[in-house]
């Protein structure tokens, strides 16, 4: 099939998938996004989640026909998706132009490395809030969970910019980290709700 969707804000179009192959290999290794990482391939680490249609996901688990016409947003287009919200956009899938909606799209595929974190090239959009909240609080080690962990934490603070930690918790459930024991985590999304808390007041 050919499959056509939004991925961080821009159309994109990947000829020849199969249906049932995996939104996840489509991203990496079709439309070359290899921020989401292919770890368990069973929807248990949480190191592959994207939003789908503004809902947190495992990609692996999301057939590639699954998809189709809907709206994708990866670790790479944090930034951009920040920078709608700080703009006063809705984010929210649908609330503005399908086919380049987002500020910076053209280089959302390269929007950062692969981790969310690290070394920037010239034109990248500025890292998002929790991006950088991620490193200020040294929340980064291996950094092979980090992708999945922002997303899920950027869509909590999207949502609720108030979280508690049972709620920040609850959010980070199915997101495994093996280097670390989970506090750092937790203080970098303290810290990014509070500054996005602080910003609406």
């Amino acid at each position: 099939m050919r499959l056509s969707c939004t991925v961080n804000g821009r159309r994109r179009v990947a000829d020849d998938v199969w249906e049932g192959e995996s939104l996840l290999y489509v991203l990496r290794e079709r439309l070359g996004l290899p921020g989401s990482k292919n770890a368990c391939e069973q929807g248990e680490c949480g190191s592959c989640t994207v939003r789908l249609d503004g809902v947190p996901v495992c990609a692996c688990l999301v057939a590639a026909g699954q998809a189709e016409g809907r709206e994708v947003t990866t670790v790479e287009g944090l930034p951009a998706l920040a920078a709608a919200r700080a703009a006063g956009a809705d984010p929210r899938p649908g609330a503005g132009e399908a086919a380049e909606p987002m500020e910076h799209a053209e280089s959302m595929e390269h929007a950062g490395p692969t981790d969310g974190a690290g070394a920037r090239r010239e034109g990248d959009p500025p890292l998002a809030p929790v991006q950088r909240a991620f490193i200020e609080a040294g929340a980064v080690q291996c950094g092979f969970c980090t992708p999945g962990l922002l997303v899920a934490a950027d869509e909590l603070i999207e949502r609720n910019p108030r979280p508690t930690d049972a709620d920040i918790r609850e959010a980070l459930a199915g997101n495994l980290c093996r280097c670390t024991g989970y506090e750092k985590i937790l203080d970098a999304v303290r810290l990014a709700a509070g500054r996005a808390a602080a910003g609406e007041e």
